[in-house]
């Protein structure tokens, strides 16, 4: 699953999933922007894209913004000559809370960050996309998606069952172009994600659900890895994915199965 010639830009680039799939990218031979809000995160995965033997580019924006995203796109151009693959992994959990208690403003940063990201990286890098084909994969989740159990995540779970919608419809629009589009919706990955979670009240709206020994089957309980996403991410941006687009895969070790 070679990506030599290949350009990445990888969103919410500096830790977690993002920084595993920008640094799988670099190993398949794709140059990489990896793009967050905390400099010294994304240079430590600049560092390790050097590492694994490819160029790797510091692009620091919020998700969110229009502006900064559009110069991102730009800056990723400039640099490497073309941009072919685009992951738009960005997110936050967001507060959970009951519905009555999540603000306006609690409810629109959630959505600023994971919806709104979404879209402007791809508002940005299609025109580019269109230009010689290339792909898209959106990191979405089990929540939203298979599991709506998580009481109070409705903000979250909200924005990930937004990010399907959103790729199935550009898959249709953008196939012509040769742009593939496709979703991972991973289940409990050990990442950095849960630091940015608040709850609030989540007991008192929580309804019971009982799984069987070990809520995650295939792993009797152990949340996944970053890189088992990240090894996801490659081949749906590779050529070994060539006939797949507008599909989502759940990457959770069954975990969404018995707790949907």
């Amino acid at each position: 699953m070679e990506l030599s010639g290949k350009v990445a830009l990888v969103t919410g680039g500096g830790t977690g999933i993002g920084r595993a799939a920008a640094v799988r990218l670099a190993k398949a031979g794709a140059k990489v922007a990896v793009l967050a809000r905390t400099e010294s995160d994304l240079e430590t995965t600049v560092k390790q894209i050097e590492a694994a033997g490819s160029d790797g580019l510091v692009v620091v924006a919020d998700v969110s913004k229009a502006d900064q995203m559009k110069r991102a796109v730009e800056q990723t151009i400039e640099r490497f000559g073309r941009l072919d693959i685009v992951v738009a992994n960005a997110g936050i959990n967001g507060v959970w809370a009951p519905i009555e208690e999540i603000e306006p403003d609690e409810w629109d940063q959630t959505v600023a960050v994971n919806l709104r990201g979404t879209y402007l990286a791809v508002h940005f890098a299609a025109p580019e996309l269109k230009k010689h084909g290339g792909a898209i994969v959106v990191t979405a989740s089990v929540n939203g998606t298979r599991i709506f159990s998580n009481a109070g995540a409705t903000a979250y779970a909200t924005t990930k069952a937004g990010q399907v919608a959103f790729a199935k419809m550009l898959a249709v629009e953008l196939a012509k172009f040769k742009v593939r589009v496709n979703v991972v919706c991973p289940g409990a990955i050990t990442t950095e994600i849960e630091e940015s979670v608040e709850k609030r009240d989540v007991d008192e709206i929580a309804v019971p659900v009982e799984y069987p020994e070990g809520k995650i089957p295939l792993t009797g309980g152990k949340p996944g890895k970053a890189e088992q996403v990240a090894d996801l991410i490659h081949f749906l941006v590779s050529d070994a994915s060539s006939h797949i687009t507008g599909t989502e895969v759940w990457i959770d070790g069954a975990e969404s199965l018995v707790q949907g």
